[in-house]
């Protein structure tokens, strides 16, 4: 058996999210469809994370098992010939066989895209917020965030039982590039609609309407305040999948935002 490391890009507005689901569109359905029928074979292919229905991907990783033996750059060419142009495979390596996407990652980081204005063009790719935003204060209270914590008032509900709430959060950063605010957010991995959560209380304190304190309360006791400030999906994007050796870039915005 053959393993490739698959490295990719996707517009998530038209997907119900990166998981195979009965009835639905999906990131992984897509190009596990891609290649089979390129590679006229069958296929095991696994991503690094779940992305939820509507967010993007700069980076998502995912890997693939085929009995087939191909060229990396053959076989990434081959896939993006068959997938539509809402997703597009960046590249294409053999892996080890002890190889996951999922397991071997040390860290993710993921990009929230918040515009201060109303924008004809990244509509899909960031959420506009109307009222004023006090950019410092964002940028002070999401240093709450860093370090282990337990995360369960920023975590679904449906979370898979027996789930354990505590996330090492290792940065949690905030750029400002004209009119949009760029929250970077690194972390050991993600509880579902954690990321959004996060993002949607730092601007209700950008906003003026919670604190940092309020915050830390948030840390400690559970509370079902973020649930009722969750961010829309369409500003989150999966930046990049980190293994061990890998480093982060400086913050850069997707192409059509620039």
């Amino acid at each position: 058996m053959n393993k490739y490391k698959i490295v990719l890009e996707y517009d998530g507005a038209n997907y119900s999210g990166w998981q195979t689901q009965k009835n639905a569109r999906s990131i992984q359905e897509t190009l596990i469809g891609a290649a089979r029928k390129f590679l006229d074979a069958p296929v095991e292919l696994q991503g690094a994370g779940r992305t939820d229905a509507g967010v993007h991907a700069l980076g998502q990783v995912a890997h693939m098992e085929c009995v087939r033996k191909m060229n990396g750059d053959a076989l990434r060419m081959g896939l993006n010939d068959l997938l539509p142009a809402n997703i597009n495979v960046l590249s294409v390596e053999n892996a080890h066989p002890r190889f996951h996407a999922r397991h071997s990652a040390v860290s993710r980081s993921y990009l929230y895209l918040i515009a201060t204005r109303r924008t004809a063009f990244g509509k899909k790719y960031v959420w506009w917020v109307k009222d004023s935003l006090h950019s410092g204060k964002m940028r002070q209270a999401l240093k709450v965030f860093e370090g282990f914590h337990d995360f369960s008032s920023f975590a679904d509900k449906r979370m898979e039982k027996g789930a354990s709430t505590t996330v090492h959060l290792e940065s949690a950063q905030l750029m400002e590039f004209g009119q949009i605010i760029a929250v970077r957010l690194v972390g050991s991995h993600f509880l579902w609609k954690m990321a959004r959560r996060i993002v949607g209380m730092i601007v209700e304190i950008g906003r003026g309407r919670q604190t940092k304190e309020d915050l830390v309360g948030m840390l400690r006791v559970f509370s079902d305040v973020p649930a009722r400030y969750t961010a829309p999906p369409s500003g989150l994007f999966l930046e990049k999948v980190l293994y061990e050796g890998d480093r982060l870039a400086d913050i850069r915005l997707p192409l059509h935002l620039l």
